[in-house]
């Protein structure tokens, strides 16, 4: 009996992942040099945990201002002159210590890190900052 629960499971969260990522808005396709895995069977990196909603001054109700001022700051010493408009911001569940963003020969620990996603536009161009445990951003540059 608990063969057919375990295939049930399984099915409701293949379903689950792949309604996830036909959601998904605005994300780019693979480069014709990506070698990053794409194929079902790959974890994926990171899990929302609840989209954050906005204030009502549309700055991020959900995340913690050091993290927004940490963001801002990052821009600026990136030579962004325009105003940071946040596209949104998520809590997520990142699956290992890449916080979805792996880079290339790097390892990371293979841990359940809790933090947030947050994506930006500013001088016409979108930023995707991950954030594990602390208040430094990581810029995800795929």
């Amino acid at each position: 009996m608990p063969a057919p629960r375990a295939a049930l499971a399984a099915a409701i969260l293949l379903s689950a992942l792949t309604l996830a990522a036909c959601a998904t808005e605005g994300t780019s396709m693979p480069s014709p040099g990506d070698t990053s895995d794409t194929s079902p069977s790959a974890r994926p990196p990171f899990r929302t945990a609840n989209p954050a909603p906005l204030g009502p001054t549309g700055s991020p109700a959900d995340l913690p201002p050091a993290k927004w001022e940490a963001i801002v700051a990052d821009l600026v010493t990136r030579g962004v002159a325009g105003e940071p408009v946040l596209v949104s911001a998520e809590r997520v569940e990142f699956s290992d210590g890449s916080l979805g963003c792996p880079s290339p020969g790097m390892s990371y620990t293979q841990a359940i890190v809790d933090g947030y996603r947050v994506v930006v536009r500013a001088d016409g161009r979108t930023f995707d900052y991950r954030f594990g445990s602390g208040d430094e951003p990581r810029l995800c540059e795929r």
